[in-house]
């Protein structure tokens, strides 16, 4: 009876160059093959690994090379006087951990139409970090390098992320607008394609549930397509101020956006906060500078970026080996961080206390786990 050969089982001495005889390719094939490095079809990658499977090569042999090389991506349309306030403090973050770690850090800012790939391999990174919203199929064809890739301030089935608590921020800042005494609670909101302003939508339909508050949809509105944050920021808080009832508070998706609102309620003879409170999301630094200090829910924006290099390193040992039968699947690691609510004068004046809870009212039952 014919047996067949036990891949399971690694024979000692089988090498690369080996491999490289039997697949009639060269070692440095071979290496990449079995590294799951581009530069390969993959029909190439298969015979190399058919013949070092039929060879019994042993795969525990490959270990994860030391990450030297890190590439920090900004999509094109965040790398704006309007996002340079986030983001700039989470690439310094990434930056100092790179530098702690004796990493060699590159950034690009792109676009899905620049040749992403090509890019990539000139800079001859170990690792990616994204940072921001990307397309779906930039991400695909970011993964399909090899390289380890982490996100930033976005989350996707399948990858590596680094979050701050989006929806509990949300709900942070609506439960405290309501706590303020205010009945008409309107949101403006971004796109919301991406994760960050959709959990932060979520959070303000949950304070509002939670609150007995039937959503209104009329008190919700969207940045228009095709406009700069400020025009946008600026149209959709006109929108919500020609309701025939307007809101009396206002949580915006992020400071940018809210501080752009509060000037368009002050053009309109509005007061802030005595006749529209409004709150932020990022403690940018331009948060205090407006008419008013904003409140916003802070995030640590340098921890962020640092968290996104710590997770690359400390995953590189769980990083699938395709080439090993049977090898274990590891699932995507999610980290949340968490979200403050910083309070300030857009949302409460002199002489305004908050009311007190009374022994009959009910605790709120949102809770956020990571």
């Amino acid at each position: 009876m014919a047996t067949t050969a036990n891949t399971a089982t690694a024979t000692p001495g089988v090498t690369i160059r080996d491999i490289a005889q039997v697949a009639g390719v060269s070692a440095g094939t071979v290496s990449r093959a079995l590294k799951n490095e581009p530069g390969l079809t993959e029909v190439t990658r298969q015979m190399v690994l058919e013949a070092a499977r039929s060879l019994g090569y042993d795969f525990c042999k490959l270990r994860p090379k030391r990450l030297r090389r890190l590439t920090f991506l900004l999509h094109r349309q965040h790398n704006t006087a309007a996002s340079s306030p986030f983001y700039s403090p989470v690439l310094h973050g990434a930056e100092e951990a790179c530098r702690k770690q004796g990493i060699v850090l590159s950034f690009m800012a792109v676009g899905p139409a620049d040749g992403l790939i090509d890019q990539i391999r000139m800079h001859a990174p170990d690792g990616i970090v994204c940072a921001g919203f990307f397309e779906p199929e930039t991400l695909a064809a970011l993964r399909s390098t090899g390289k380890q890739l982490v996100l930033i301030d976005m989350q996707l089935r399948g990858y590596n992320s680094v979050n701050p608590d989006n929806m509990m921020g949300g709900y942070l800042a609506t439960k405290h607008l309501i706590d303020t005494g205010r009945t008409r609670v309107g949101f403006i909101s971004g796109p919301l394609a991406h994760y960050s302003i959709r959990e932060r939508a979520r959070g303000y339909r949950q304070a509002l549930f939670e609150e007995g508050i039937l959503a209104d949809p009329r008190l919700e509105a969207n940045l228009p397509d095709g406009v700069d944050l400020e025009t946008g920021a600026w149209e959709a808080m006109e929108q919500l101020l020609s309701l025939p009832h307007p809101p009396d508070a206002v949580f915006c998706y992020n400071d940018s956006a809210a501080l752009v609102a509060m000037r368009c309620c002050l053009a309109k003879g509005l007061k802030v906060p005595h006749d529209i409170a409004i709150v932020g999301f990022d403690d940018i630094s331009t948060a205090v500078l407006g008419h008013r200090p904003l409140t916003t829910l802070r995030i640590d924006k340098k921890a962020l970026g640092a968290m996104g290099v710590e997770l690359l390193l400390n995953n590189q040992h769980l990083t699938q080996n395709p080439a090993q039968p049977g090898h274990p699947q590891h699932p995507p690691v999610q980290h949340i961080a968490p979200v403050e609510l910083i309070v300030r004068a857009s949302t409460v004046f002199d002489g305004w206390r908050a009311p007190q809870p009374s022994s009959t009212d009910r605790p709120p039952t949102f809770s956020r786990t990571p």
